[in-house]
């Protein structure tokens, strides 16, 4: 895991502008041989959580999930890793509203797409849909937000709204939640309940 995460902020530190070098030999050195590219660190956590469950250590299949910090990134990302640098597989997940982004920076990378699955609206919005509205907040309640969830639900602009989208907003609304939610909504799945994006990205590693 260390290793992968030192080619994680190897490949960080290449797509800010600095050397591909160490990229390249952790590359070599761990066998990495797909790199799954994400928008962001709840969805990584979401995918890290799912892949444990499932008995799965990407690290060892030689798999390293990336995020990128942004749907906007994907093209710099994409270059590095994908043909025209490293020459990795690339798999990932994308939002609805940011799959031009995708579609535009992997075409020029010269990757094909069909690893690259799509989230209506987002992944939290998939994995709230997936178990519904009620055990969602269960899960707020149990983790000792309700309070900071009641006051959320008497902003003026919360009202009115559907449920859903209320807890989508919620989980973004203070640093480090969604991330922590990502984890917390995939371990709560039950059978039959993972998101198809998410289920088809663990598949197709």
């Amino acid at each position: 895991m260390a290793d992968m995460r030192a080619f994680q902020d190897a490949v960080r530190g290449w797509a800010d502008g600095g050397s591909g070098g160490a990229a390249s030999e952790l590359a070599v050195r761990l066998g990495v041989r797909t790199a799954v590219l994400l928008e962001g660190p709840s969805d990584l956590a979401a995918v890290e959580t799912l892949a444990a469950r499932r008995g799965r250590d990407l690290d060892a299949e030689g798999v390293c999930v990336v995020p990128m910090g942004g749907a906007m990134s994907v093209g710099r990302y994409a270059g590095l890793l994908g043909p025209p640098g490293l020459g990795l597989r690339l798999a990932g997940l994308c939002d609805e509203g940011e799959q031009r982004f995708y579609d535009r920076g992997l075409q020029r990378a010269g990757a094909p797409k069909r690893s690259f699955f799509v989230c209506v609206r987002d992944l939290e919005e998939e994995l709230i849909r997936a178990q519904g509205t009620a055990r969602v907040e269960e899960i707020v309640r149990a983790e000792g937000d309700l309070r900071a969830w009641q006051t959320f639900l008497r902003q003026p602009a919360q009202h009115g709204r559907p449920r859903q989208q209320q807890l989508r907003r919620f989980l973004g609304t203070k640093k480090g939640r969604k991330i922590r939610y990502g984890h917390l909504l995939v371990e709560a799945l039950g059978p039959g309940q993972v998101p198809a994006p998410l289920d088809d990205l663990l598949a197709s590693l």
